[in-house]
């Protein structure tokens, strides 16, 4: 992995840079938004692509919904020439503080009841994460995503009234997707796929869930993970008039 610059923000995403787009004066023109990707392998160890593809493509498709290429950034921490945990950190932090309007923060990675991984050797829990997105984003509007296994054992923590949090399980189950012959787990899959037609925020939370639920179901594979979805109170007025961009194809 290498870091490339676009348009002047740090973007580690599989050694491809996102092309560079249209400048937009949309709803999310004015948030950052940062997506890492925690792990690498699968649950044998082994290395496998999906988190990365994630990574690349969550950013490509968050931008084409109207987040400013130039407020945003994507990290891998792999340890075959990532992205180190602290330049994630440090650059998160950077990008972050440029988005005036507000904040988006994508994690994902394998997970465990409390944890998820977040980089080699290192694990990012509840009230360290809740500390870095409060430093990233501050009291601004603030959109977080935690995809991993169990991930919403992370809700408490990070529930704020200036938050939205979105996670790929329940506190109790495991997510899916995370294999060699997955193109992405199942839930960013999902949520790539929804960025497409949803408009906002809450609708592509509702449509990921109904996604997962059906993917999940079609394949057997139970128990069922149960994405998780939280609004704080300042949120639930201000999200439904905050819309995706639908550029003409």
């Amino acid at each position: 992995m290498r870091v490339f610059r676009c348009l002047s923000i740090v973007l580690c995403v599989l050694g491809l840079t996102t092309p560079k787009a249209m400048a937009q004066s949309g709803d999310f023109d004015g948030w950052s938004a940062v997506v890492i990707a925690g792990d690498w392998t699968d649950s044998r160890g082994q290395p496998i692509q999906a988190f990365d593809n994630a990574v690349r493509d969550l950013t490509r498709s968050f931008q084409r919904a109207g987040f400013n290429p130039d407020l945003s950034a994507a990290y891998s921490l792999r340890p075959d020439g990532g992205v180190s945990t602290r330049t994630a950190i440090e650059g998160a932090a950077a990008v972050a503080g440029r988005g005036g309007d507000g904040c988006l923060v994508y994690f994902t990675s394998h997970g465990a009841p409390g944890r998820i991984v977040f980089g080699p050797g290192e694990q990012l829990e509840p009230g360290r994460m809740n500390a870095l997105i409060g430093g990233w984003c501050g009291q601004r509007p603030t959109v977080v995503v935690v995809s991993a296994c169990y991930s919403g054992s992370f809700m408490g923590a990070l529930s704020r009234p200036n938050r939205m949090i979105v996670t790929a399980a329940r506190a109790d189950r495991s997510s899916f997707g995370c294999s060699a012959d997955a193109t992405y787990p199942y839930f960013d899959d999902c949520v790539i796929q929804s960025l497409e037609t949803a408009s906002d925020f809450i609708a592509l939370a509702g449509q990921a869930r109904r996604c997962v639920a059906e993917r999940e179901q079609a394949e057997g594979l139970t128990p069922p993970s149960e994405p998780q979805v939280f609004i704080g109170g300042s949120m639930q007025l201000l999200l439904p008039t905050l819309r995706f961009d639908r550029p003409s194809k």
